[in-house]
């Protein structure tokens, strides 16, 4: 993996936590999602004036992961609602390596390694440390958290897939976030209403803010895919579970214990290992 695809692929990572901590603090997170979301599509649509078409045989990627990317943006409010990011974020994220892992040897022909078999214990290990507490499930909304980890392994596939065959990985990219960003303000105004949507309120910049970080977190993790196998970029990612438990801690007054920051190294050297 060369050197400058890892110093990217950690920035992204921060840039990914970074965001998150944004929705995680904010009254109404699924406005403040969809507002993100809204936003990346608005600055996609004119991005998209200076780039070429992608190939049409990674239009049907697009359209897929755009869907995969509301599913991810429900589980991901829903489990905010009952988690904190120091508990949600590593569950969700140290759960999608596992999964994006096998997808590929399924779907994109990547061959699982032995060696990934220790990586894979150790996941299993911190997502347990974090959940269970005294032989019980410690962690309500234990299930939309891990929807969220498949719909980030499948979306992570899906653009992985797309994008090779794109002919262009940022332009893929955009058209991609454009179409997620529709059809994610589509979903708000279906399930409340246009007005509440575009009402302004003290969040909103906040909010856009984090959509045009989480754009920019994407778009890095796009392009490296493209000079690197998916598993190891999206284990790299997965650093991001150490830098969320420490801005959970820093800017929404979670606790940081020993259990949660062990838990949380033994989640990112477990992604390393598969990676």
């Amino acid at each position: 993996m060369p050197g400058h695809i890892i110093l990217l692929t950690l920035f992204a990572a921060l840039l990914h936590a970074s965001w998150n901590t944004l929705l995680r603090g904010g009254a109404d997170r699924l406005w403040s999602m969809t507002i993100m979301c809204l936003t990346i599509s608005l600055t996609c649509a004119v991005i998209a004036l200076f780039l070429p078409l992608p190939a049409s045989a990674s239009w049907q990627y697009a359209l897929l992961s755009a869907l995969l990317h509301v599913g991810y943006n429900l589980c991901l409010v829903h489990s905010y609602q009952y988690g904190d990011l120091g508990q949600t974020y590593p569950i969700a994220r140290g759960s999608s390596p596992l999964m994006v892992t096998y997808a590929a040897e399924i779907f994109a022909g990547e061959k699982i390694e032995f060696s990934t078999l220790g990586g894979i214990t150790l996941i299993y290990a911190g997502i347990l440390m974090l959940a269970v507490k005294g032989g019980k499930l410690a962690m309500p909304g234990l299930q939309y958290t891990l929807a969220t980890g498949f719909f980030i392994a499948a979306y992570s596939v899906v653009d992985g897939m797309g994008v090779r065959v794109s002919g262009n990985a940022l332009s893929y990219t955009v058209w991609m976030s454009a179409l997620w960003g529709v059809l994610m303000s589509v979903l708000y105004i279906a399930l409340r209403d246009s007005k509440s949507l575009l009402r302004w309120r003290p969040g909103l910049l906040h909010a856009a803010a984090g959509g045009l970080v989480s754009l920019l977190a994407y778009g890095i993790i796009i392009y490296a895919m493209t000079a690197a196998p998916m598993g190891a970029v999206s284990a790299l990612r997965e650093t991001s579970v150490l830098f969320a438990a420490v801005s959970g801690y820093l800017f929404l007054g979670e606790t940081l214990t020993l259990r949660k920051m062990l838990s949380c190294t033994v989640i990112v050297t477990g992604t390393l290992m598969m990676g």
